[in-house]
């Protein structure tokens, strides 16, 4: 078993390379599986050229890579680079990256939300257990901040341990996405 990418810290400026709607939708579509610019450009109602473009700046900024194995003639396929992102600390962000990096999050919250509803429209269609596949926990706890970053770190660390490539996939293995959210409540007084 291949074992997660360590994590890195990006320079808040790659934010700009990620942020923008077309390469948020491309690197969407890419964490599914491997495609090509025109595939692309059918998939997001876009055009060739536009796919293209963006394809070769995530590329530069190490978000897609070919997939030379693929390839037929001139046709590039691409796919998502595995990797373990971190984005510095909200403290340490420029203003103009703290108002990019909400609106990443904002807009994934919305996708994230997005699927969910579609999961919920088509459960009843998948096969086996996985109409039952949906593990959902809600609750809270008092924690400091400290100990909030521990459980941080304890989440990330389970979830590397279950992280798979893509040549290390039982055949009936589905994506799961997975997602957490901690805050401190914005209603609590201390």
């Amino acid at each position: 078993m291949t074992s997660a990418p360590p994590p890195e810290e990006l320079d808040p400026d790659v934010l700009k390379a990620v942020t923008h709607p077309l390469r948020r939708r491309i690197l969407g579509v890419l964490s599914a599986g491997p495609a090509t610019a025109t595939k692309l450009a059918q998939t997001l109602g876009e055009n060739t050229g536009a796919t293209s473009y963006h394809l070769r700046e995530l590329a530069r900024f190490g978000f897609v890579e070919d997939v030379p194995e693929l390839a037929k003639g001139k046709e590039r396929w691409w796919r998502t680079r595995p990797r373990d992102i971190r984005w510095p600390r909200r403290s340490s962000q420029s203003a103009e990256s703290r108002v990019l990096f909400d609106d990443m999050q904002r807009q994934g919250f919305e996708d994230d939300l997005e699927k969910l509803n579609r999961f919920a429209e088509s459960r009843e269609e998948l096969p086996g257990d996985w109409p039952d596949a949906l593990l959902y926990a809600r609750g809270g706890t008092w924690l400091t901040a400290e100990e909030l970053k521990q459980f941080w770190d304890d989440y990330m660390e389970l979830f590397r341990r279950y992280w798979r490539p893509e040549d290390d996939r039982s055949p009936e293995a589905r994506r799961v996405l997975v997602r957490l959210l901690a805050f401190p409540d914005p209603g609590e007084k201390t």
